[in-house]
């Protein structure tokens, strides 16, 4: 009865986090969708969040490519005063991208919902 008891606290604990952590989300980055994103991605740093290879695999016309892994590192290339477009592969890593550049005093956030597998736009790919 005690494993049970103790099964169902790391439920609910993973529950509750799962849905803090969704709505601290929701707070800070806006989740676009194709339509919208394809309309203000121009006038924005457009940032592909993903790693080298895929990135060379194709993306997003016009996109930088600063993996998350590099944020940290790299963030100095984009300037706060301007939007900050992101995606990556699904919309996960975006995601945390977003939440690294929020703490970091980055304010107009937005990323891809779906992330780059449900984009139908132009891409660019190396040959």
């Amino acid at each position: 009865m005690e494993t049970l008891y103790f099964i169902l606290i790391i439920l609910g604990a993973i529950i509750t986090y799962s849905v803090i952590t969704w709505f601290y989300q929701r707070r800070i980055v806006k989740t676009l969708t194709e339509d919208q994103f394809r309309e203000g991605y121009r006038k924005a740093q457009l940032i592909d969040v993903r790693e080298p290879n895929e990135f060379e695999n194709g993306h997003i016309l016009g996109a930088r490519n600063i993996p998350l892994s590099q944020m940290k590192m790299r963030m100095k290339e984009l300037r706060p005063d301007k939007p900050v477009y992101l995606y990556c592969q699904s919309g996960m890593r975006s995601a945390r991208a977003a939440q690294f550049l929020h703490r970091k005093g980055y304010k107009d956030l937005s990323h891809l919902q779906g992330g780059f597998k449900k984009w139908t736009g132009k891409v660019k790919a190396k040959k």
